[in-house]
C-alpha cells in the first residue's frame, strides 16, 4: 500500500469541513476531522499525524490553542491556519506561533492544495473539478440519523475549478460527514519521516563565529527554516545578510529547489515589474519572446530580496499584491500565475523610520517583518575576528593557489581587533585580500595590512591640535579654582569618578560613540572601556562596539 500522508483537520463549520477533506481526499490523502479545540488534542493525544489544517477561531478556543500545544509537546505536524479575518496580524500571530503557512477565507482551492503540498514536500497533482457543496439538496437526499455514511468523494454535488474561490455556504445544507464516533478504516503504512532540517553546511558553517550573537543568529535560523513565515534580515552593509537568507534555504525542506537572490536597488525603476514578474512575448518593444520573472524561476524554492528598501512605492504596491494572492501578472498576460514562493528580505535601512516617512508601505512592512533576524556588525563580535580571518584566508588562498595559507601574526591580529570596521566583514575581505598579496612569507605581518594609524584612531604621539590628549582634556575639565591650587574637593573619590566620566565622555564623542577607537586613544582595551562605562554609567544613543 502506499504511504499516504494523514492530515487533520479542524474547523467548526461540517460544509467547509466536508469541502476541504474532498479537496484532501482528491490527492490522495487520508484524513480525519474535528469541530473543537477540545476534539482535536483528543485526536492529536491518541496519534500522530503529517499536517494539521485548523480554522482561526473554534467554539472554545482557537487555531493557537493548537499551535501552542504542538509546539509544547514537541511534535513534528506543520500547521496550516485558515482565518476568515484576513489581517496581517492574524497572520503574524499564527506564523509567529509555529504556523507553517497561513491561508484566508474565502481559501482558493489551487491555492489551498498547494500550501497543504509545500508543507508535506510534494507537488500538488494536476488541476481538475472539484465537487462543491450546493444548497439546493432536498432534505431526503440527506443521510439520516445513524445511517452509515457516503464516502464524501460520492456525495452528488455540483462541479467548479479548482481556480474559484469558496466562501463559507449555509449551516446544515450539506452534511455528509460520518458521526464523530464512528470507526474510520485504517491504513497500514510505514511513518513518513519528516523533511530534513539540516542540509548542507555550507552557507550555515560559513557563519563562522561562535560569540552569543552569532550563537543567536543560528539558532533563529533553525527555528525560521521549518515555516513560510516571511523573514526580514536586517543589518549594516557588508555583514552577510544574503549569506543568512542562503543558510535558512539549506535547512529548510526547500532545499532542493532553487534559491535566487534579487539586489532590489540595481535594477532600473521601469524594468522592476517585468523582471520581478516576467513578460509575455509582444508586451513592449524587444519583447520577441515570453520570459520568466523572479518569482517563477523561484518556484517552490526561495526568493530573496535585498536592499528592499529601495524599492520605489508603485512596486511596493504590485509586490504587496503577489504576496497577498499568492500569484503575479507578468506584463501583457491577462491571467495571474500562481506562485509558491518563501519569501526572504533584507535591509540596512530602519524600515519602521520609512514607514514614518512616507517612503515604505505600512502594509508591505508588516507582511515582510513578521519575523526579524539581525546580523550583528563585525565591531559587536570581535571575538569572532581569529576564526573568520582564518576562513577567509583559506578561502582565498585557496582561490590564488597559494601554499601554505599565511595566517595573521599575533601584532596584525591585535591591530585589527582595535579597528572598528564600518566596512564589516566585507571590509575584512578585502584587507586580507590586500594583505595576502602584498605579504611575502608565510605570516601577514602589520606592515602587510597597510592600515594607517588615522584609520585605525591610533596615532602613537597624540597632540591637543590633532586628538586632544589625556593631559588636554583633563586640564579642560578641572575648574580653574582647582588647577590653581585654590580649593580641594570634600569627596576625592567622588570628583575623580566625575572627572574620569567627562574624560570617556568627550573621547566618545570624538570617536562618534565608537567604544573600542575611543578606549584604544586612552590605551584601554574595549572590556575596560565597559568596565568604566558601567561603572560610571555612561550609555550611549547606539550599539557600537
Amino acid at each position: 500500500m502506499s504511504a499516504d500522508p494523514r492530515l487533520l483537520v479542524i474547523d467548526d463549520e461540517p460544509d467547509l469541513r466536508t469541502l476541504y477533506e474532498m479537496t484532501l481526499l482528491r490527492e490522495g490523502f487520508t484524513l480525519d476531522s474535528a469541530g473543537t479545540v477540545e476534539d482535536a488534542l483528543e485526536l492529536l493525544g491518541s496519534r500522530r499525524y503529517d499536517a494539521v489544517i485548523t480554522d482561526m477561531r473554534l467554539p472554545d478556543g482557537s487555531g493557537l490553542d493548537i499551535l501552542r500545544w504542538l509546539e509544547q509537546k514537541g511534535r513534528s505536524e506543520r500547521a496550516l491556519v485558515i482565518t476568515a479575518y484576513g489581517s496581517a496580524e492574524n497572520a503574524v500571530e499564527a506564523l509567529k506561533a509555529g504556523a507553517y503557512d497561513y491561508l484566508t477565507k474565502p481559501v482558493d482551492l489551487r491555492q489551498f492544495r498547494m500550501v497543504v503540498a509545500s508543507a508535506l514536500g510534494r507537488a500538488p497533482k494536476a488541476e481538475g473539478p472539484v465537487p462543491k457543496p450546493f444548497s439546493s439538496a432536498p432534505p431526503g437526499s440527506l443521510p439520516a440519523a445513524g445511517a452509515p455514511a457516503r464516502p464524501v468523494a460520492a456525495a452528488p454535488a455540483a462541479v467548479e475549478s479548482e481556480d474559484d474561490a469558496f466562501a463559507p455556504t449555509a449551516p446544515g445544507t450539506f452534511d455528509m460527514l460520518p458521526p464523530t464516533d464512528a470507526p474510520r478504516p485504517e491504513r497500514r503504512r510505514a511513518p513518513r519521516p519528516a523533511p530534513p532540517l539540516t542540509g548542507s553546511p555550507s552557507a550555515l558553517a560559513r557563519l563562522v563565529g561562535d560569540s552569543a550573537p552569532m550563537r543567536q543568529v543560528r539558532e533563529l535560523i533553525e527555528k525560521v527554516a521549518r515555516s513560510m513565515a516571511p523573514v526580514l534580515i536586517n543589518g549594516e552593509s557588508g555583514t552577510g545578510k544574503e549569506l543568512v537568507a542562503r543558510a535558512i534555504h539549506d535547512v529548510s525542506a526547500r532545499r532542493p529547489q532553487p534559491f535566487i537572490a534579487v539586489n532590489c536597488g540595481a535594477i532600473p525603476e521601469q524594468l522592476l515589474e517585468a523582471e520581478f514578474f516576467g513578460y509575455r512575448k509582444g508586451a513592449f518593444t524587444g519583447a520577441s519572446e515570453d520570459r520568466e520573472g523572479f518569482f517563477q524561476a523561484a518556484q517552490g524554492g526561495t526568493l530573496f530580496l535585498d536592499e528592499i528598501g529601495d524599492l520605489p512605492i508603485a512596486m511596493q504596491s504590485k509586490l504587496l499584491r503577489a504576496l497577498q494572492e499568492r500569484s503575479v501578472r507578468p506584463v501583457g498576460a491577462v491571467a495571474e500565475v500562481p506562485v509558491n514562493v518563501r519569501l526572504l528580505s533584507a535591509t540596512h535601512k530602519d524600515l519602521t523610520a520609512e514607514v514614518a516617512g512616507g517612503r515604505f508601505r505600512q502594509d508591505l512592512y508588516y507582511r515582510l517583518n513578521v519575523i526579524q533576524i539581525r546580523v550583528p556588525p563585525l565591531r559587536e563580535r570581535m571575538e569572532d575576528l581569529a576564526p573568520i580571518s582564518a576562513r577567509i584566508l583559506l578561502r582565498i588562498a585557496a582561490d590564488a593557489g597559494v601554499e601554505p595559507v599565511p595566517v595573521l601574526t599575533p601584532a596584525a591580529l591585535a591591530t585589527l581587533s582595535r579597528y572598528s570596521f564600518p566596512g564589516n566583514v566585507r571590509e575584512l575581505e578585502n584587507l586580507l585580500h590586500r594583505a595576502l598579496a602584498l605579504s611575502s612569507g608565510d605570516g601577514i605581518d602589520l606592515a602587510d595590512l597597510g592600515l594607517p594609524d588615522s584609520v585605525l584612531g591610533l596615532d602613537d604621539a597624540p597632540t591637543d591640535a590633532a586628538f586632544g590628549g589625556v593631559e588636554a582634556m583633563l586640564a579642560a575639565t578641572l575648574p580653574a579654582e582647582l588647577a590653581g591650587g585654590a580649593s580641594l574637593p570634600s569627596d576625592l573619590a567622588a570628583y575623580l569618578d566625575e572627572v574620569e566620566k567627562q574624560i570617556l565622555l568627550r573621547a566618545l564623542e570624538r570617536h562618534r560613540n565608537n567604544r573600542t577607537a575611543a578606549g584604544a586613544s586612552l590605551g584601554l582595551s574595549l572590556r575596560q572601556m565597559r568596565y568604566r562605562m558601567a561603572r560610571l554609567a555612561i550609555s550611549i544613543g547606539g550599539d557600537e562596539s
